[in-house]
């Protein structure tokens, strides 16, 4: 295992132009995967908004915001389009909103699941070689941390983040109204603490320490 990770930072420094490639890579493949599965939770509840609108797809230009995408690398805070949603379609609007909204985030933590298992397989029946190497580096260096830090941050319940659905189910119905109104100026005051620096020091611990607890569990490192 040591053999695979004592070049992880180094294989993926974004001095070259390889490694900046593979981190768009890795935040199209887990932003695709967060925003489509919105789109399958909400349809699967009886809403076909985002089928109708061809966003349950896993082509990433779909789904991609451009400004939140340079934002992600510039300010290390972005976004992508978010999934249209009608509240209408659910019996229970608030709660079927929530579930949707957990979608996202559940997803992302699945997927860094479901990359570590494929590392665990090339670690024990690919043979070593370079671009093994390269692969393997971005999975678990990249793919995996990037996946579990959009799943953990999405969940904090502030708005517009799916986490704020989620706790909404427990507010009263004129609350929760007001919230889903003025949601979308939530992003402009997280961008603000992005910019000025309050980028969550225990979030950012939080994050080292799932991925940490997740890699110990996959190969005892």
């Amino acid at each position: 295992m040591l053999h695979y990770l004592q070049n992880l930072w180094m294989a993926l420094d974004l001095s070259s132009l390889t490694d900046a490639l593979l981190r768009v890579a890795a935040v199209f493949l887990c932003l695709t995967v967060h925003e489509t599965c919105h789109g399958i939770a909400a349809l699967a509840l009886g809403d076909p908004t985002a089928k109708s609108m061809h966003r349950l797809s896993l082509n990433p230009l779909r789904h991609i915001d451009w400004f939140g995408l340079a934002m992600m690398f510039a300010a290390g805070f972005g976004w992508a389009k978010p999934v249209p949603v009608n509240p209408n379609y659910f019996k229970n609007p608030k709660r079927g909103m929530a579930i949707t909204a957990l979608a996202g985030p559940i997803s992302n933590l699945l997927l860094a699941v479901l990359m570590l298992f494929v590392c665990k397989a090339i670690y024990l029946y690919v043979p070593y070689n370079d671009n093994v190497q390269v692969i393997f580096s971005w999975l678990i260096g990249t793919v995996v941390p990037l996946s579990i830090g959009l799943g953990l941050f999405n969940l904090i319940p502030f708005p517009p983040l799916d986490g704020s659905k989620v706790a909404a189910v427990l507010l009263p119905d004129h609350a929760y109204i007001f919230l889903m109104r003025y949601e979308r100026y939530g992003i402009v005051v997280l961008l603000a603490l992005s910019v000025l620096g309050f980028s969550g020091g225990i979030l950012s611990t939080f994050i080292f320490r799932v991925y940490r607890f997740l890699l110990n569990l996959f190969f005892e490192v």
